[in-house]
């Protein structure tokens, strides 16, 4: 059995780090480099990115960030603020000292738990919190065969808005994007990213993070910001005003993201997580997508219990109903700092 020497990732270490992601079919876009620089500068939040090596050859990786919130709890989580995460491995005894080696660093941090998001379950004596899934589904090379893969009335709420005289459009920025996105999520009652994270996205991940504007008469309906990985595309943040609802700009948005992803070669569309019960879980499910239920693994440390801090928790309404009636520049203003404890 070969053995392992445990690192973390430094500057030297990137380029094959990321080559490594490219080549596991464990890892994810949400397992690359540059989640490193995005949660450091972007939330300000310690990360361990850790890799197990036999000499020059990653055989494992484990990025972990630390969130210490006074209202929130204290966790040790790959990755937060993104639907996958966990451990990637192309050798299961690489996968057990980066799995070793977190623990150990949970315990000496003294975080109420650690959390992986797994697409499988990897400790079944860990806790378990089933209350995401995610859609994933095959494209197909005709952009034709998949719009008549989605169901008819999804089907006939696309083709309403291309009724309406919807186009889009690439943005060089993310400028439009935030205005469509901070409306919609204002709306929901949840705080809101800052400007400078989807700027720092764009920055850190380039070709591989486009943005997509939806217009009517050359203004804005709603836009949407999506990764790029392997042959995956992810619409990952999207949104717009009533307007969007009015036209069924969404629908339209989304099927645009499917077009142009075909038109360039993916083949497969993610989807996103959502919570089981939710609007956006409905709203996939007409799209003719299964849900896969995500399997988050939790050790508990000095924490007695999970803590809920989801929006479906009834304990957040009155406060969602407060946010909703904040003025969009000042809920703008406050929800960074709220968001970036949550995670």
């Amino acid at each position: 059995m070969p053995h392992y020497t445990v690192g973390l990732m430094g500057s030297q270490d990137r380029a094959r780090w990321d080559d490594f992601v490219q080549r596991c079919p464990d890892a994810t876009f949400f397992h690359r480099a540059g989640w490193q620089r995005v949660i450091e500068e972007g939330f300000g939040h310690p990360t361990w990115f850790m890799y197990a090596a036999d000499g020059a050859h990653i055989r494992a990786i484990l990025p972990l960030a630390q969130i210490n919130s006074r209202w929130f709890g204290n966790t040790l989580c790959s990755l937060p603020f993104c639907v996958y995460g966990g451990i990637a491995a192309t050798d299961p005894a690489a996968a057990q000292a980066v799995d070793e080696a977190a623990q150990q660093l949970a315990g000496r941090l003294q975080v109420d738990h650690l959390e992986y998001r797994h697409t499988q379950a990897r400790h079944a004596d860990w806790e378990h919190r089933p209350i995401y899934a995610t859609f994933r589904k095959p494209l197909h090379a005709e952009p034709d065969v998949n719009m008549l893969a989605i169901p008819r009335k999804q089907r006939a709420m696309v083709r309403k808005g291309v009724a309406a005289g919807l186009s889009s459009t690439l943005e060089a920025d993310t400028r439009r994007f935030f205005d469509c996105y901070a409306r919609s999520v204002h709306r929901l009652g949840t705080p809101v990213f800052s400007r400078r994270y989807f700027s720092l996205l764009q920055q850190v991940f380039a070709e591989d993070c486009e943005v997509l504007c939806i217009e009517q008469a050359r203004r804005p309906v709603c836009a949407v910001l999506s990764f790029r990985f392997r042959d995956e595309i992810l619409p990952y943040y999207g949104g717009g005003g009533e307007q969007a609802r009015a036209l069924a700009g969404n629908d339209f948005m989304y099927w645009e993201v499917m077009r142009r992803a075909c038109a360039d070669g993916c083949t497969l569309f993610d989807f996103g997580r959502s919570k089981y019960g939710s609007g956006a879980f409905a709203f996939k499910k007409n799209w003719g997508f299964e849900p896969q239920t995500l399997h988050y693994d939790y050790r508990l440390y000095r924490g007695s219990k999970l803590r809920d801090v989801q929006p479906l928790n009834p304990g957040f309404q009155p406060l969602i109903k407060a946010w909703r009636l904040l003025p969009l520049p000042l809920a703008n203003l406050i929800g960074p700092h709220i968001v970036r404890q949550l995670g």
